[in-house]
């Protein structure tokens, strides 16, 4: 055998023996990633339990946001939203949903608990998550987009909306392998929706009508199944959204639902379950900036001032209205509805006001000035704008915020209108008031009567029954013309106003005690 033969056999031995070695190599592969997913599956995981109720609005999304945050630095693999809403705005249903999907789509498994209902913006939310597990006997669907006050909208509003929140459904469904003919179902009440069963796979599929499939050897034609009729909205019960793939499963619990997903997942789910409940303050903002609670503030502060300016040095009623405002606006700042133009517009107008007051005798620019500062302060805390921006709504959802808002401010204007013509007739004759408002002005008002008078003159030369001109208004104290003198008095229970006609009802020492004649 020449060199040249052995040396060729030498390398395919070589060749043959490393052949063999990475064949043994890749047979132990499987092994060792089979026994790798056996120790994936034995880890135990975390779940955690985030509460989604009420009204769907901006201050949920930023608690939503902060719970997911937590649930995920605490190390959970399952984030479950207990659901249980009839809605809210759609900005900010549309805003979880975003959060749910790009931002916690590679970071934390998803899973929407319907406890009760997910209605309108509820569903949004629901399908924004991986999975929906719908408690016994609960409904989801119902998502066409209403006004603020509920009316009905116009043909192209009304479509202009819908496109939007079908989008967003859309979105859902491809992200999460929903049935998007019949999400969309919930939104819009022209589509008509069609189940079909696809022979290939066997499974069943949805399909808006103009999308029916036609080929009879892909699909049993013949069988297919009305589900939605044109001008219906779709609303399901908890066993008819798992027969159409809506939902994953129907539960007596959400322990049970846990018990579905760690079957279904093949893994183990801690029996410790983290619960994340929004906190106090977020819902404390949430509660502050409803139009019924703003109404009530608004009150707060008109009626303090009024008080006040009535009943001057006596402190609680000013602060009423200081506390009211500092509420309204804190909870308005927090939420974003209120930046440093708008506070800045009402620092400068309660500025002016002041001005006008205590430096400025009578009224004018100044004081105007300064109701416009405010009134525009107020309104613009309605819109949610960055602050370089003017604040004008932009889009139907800030309309209605905005909308609301003036409500809310209107209803406490008016209701401060009514109380204050109530309070300047009978603020005498209401016992509450009486005590602490009428008496605390007639004690200081006579005091200052009693200072009036130089000491040499420690006997008032008026009589009762003596007839006088109210030169100053009585509240309670004030200025009286009679006709040898101008005297210093207070007025019996109720305010005098200005050039009415008073008699002189008690005189001791120097402190004039009158009443108004009633004009026949």
């Amino acid at each position: 055998m020449d060199n040249h033969g052995l040396r060729r056999r030498i390398l395919i031995c070589c060749v043959l023996a490393l052949c063999w070695a990475v064949a043994g190599i890749l047979s132990t592969l499987p092994a060792q990633q089979e026994s790798a997913a056996e120790a994936d599956t034995s880890k135990e995981k975390t779940a955690a339990i985030l509460t989604c109720h009420d009204m769907i609005d901006d201050g949920l999304y930023q608690s939503i946001k902060r719970r997911s945050a937590e649930a995920i630095n605490r190390g959970s693999d399952y984030l479950i939203l207990e659901v249980q809403t009839y809605g809210g705005w759609v900005k900010s249903a549309d805003d979880i949903g975003k959060h749910l999907i790009l931002d916690l789509g590679d970071k934390i498994h998803t899973v929407a608990y319907v406890n009760t209902e997910a209605i309108s913006a509820g569903s949004m939310i629901s399908v924004s998550c991986k999975d929906i597990i719908m408690r016994k006997n609960t409904t989801i669907g119902c998502s066409a987009p209403i006004t603020g006050s509920g009316s009905e909208m116009g043909e192209d509003e009304r479509e202009k909306s819908e496109s939007f929140v079908r989008a967003t459904f859309s979105r859902a469904a491809g992200a999460n392998g929903y049935p998007e003919a019949l999400l969309k179902a919930m939104v819009s009440r022209d589509l008509e929706v069609w189940q079909v069963q696809n022979l290939q796979t066997k499974q069943m599929e949805y399909y808006e009508k103009e999308f029916l499939p036609t080929d009879p050897n892909s699909y049993d034609i013949k069988q297919k199944k009305l589900i939605v009729k044109e001008g219906q909205l779709l609303t399901l019960t908890a066993n008819k959204a798992k027969e159409y793939g809506i939902a994953r499963a129907v539960v007596d619990d959400v322990d049970e639902a846990l018990a579905f997903l760690a079957k279904r997942d093949g893994v183990t789910i801690s029996s410790e379950i983290i619960r994340l409940d929004t906190m106090w303050s977020e819902e404390m903002v949430r509660w502050l900036r409803s139009p019924a609670v703003m109404s009530i503030l608004i009150l707060g502060i008109l009626l303090g001032v009024y008080v006040e300016f009535n009943t001057p040095g006596l402190g609680i009623p000013a602060l009423l209205a200081a506390t009211c405002l500092v509420i309204l606006v804190t909870s308005r700042y927090m939420i974003g509805m209120a930046n440093w133009i708008e506070i800045a517009l009402l620092i400068v107008g309660f500025i002016l006001i002041m001005i006008e007051i205590f430096v400025i005798p009578g009224f004018g620019i100044a004081g105007f000035s300064g109701i416009i500062c405010i009134i525009a302060g107020m309104i613009g805390m309605l819109v949610k704008n960055p602050p370089g921006e003017m604040p004008w709504p932009e889009g139907e959802e800030a309309w209605d915020l905005f909308t609301d808002g003036l409500f809310g401010m209107s209803m406490g204007f008016l209701a401060f209108v009514v109380l204050a013509i109530v309070l300047a007739k009978y603020m005498d004759r209401i016992p509450l008031l009486r005590t602490f408002v009428l008496k605390s002005s007639l004690a200081k008002a006579k005091m200052t009567a009693s200072k009036t008078y130089e000491p040499q003159s420690q006997q008032s030369p008026l009589v009762a029954g003596q007839i006088g001109t109210v030169i100053t208004a009585l509240r309670p104290a004030g200025k009286v013309q009679f006709d040898n003198c101008i005297a210093d008095v207070v007025a019996d229970g109720a305010f005098v106003e200005k050039d009415k006609t008073v008699k002189v009802l008690e005189v001791h020492g120097n402190h004039v005690v009158v009443a108004e004649i009633q004009q026949t």
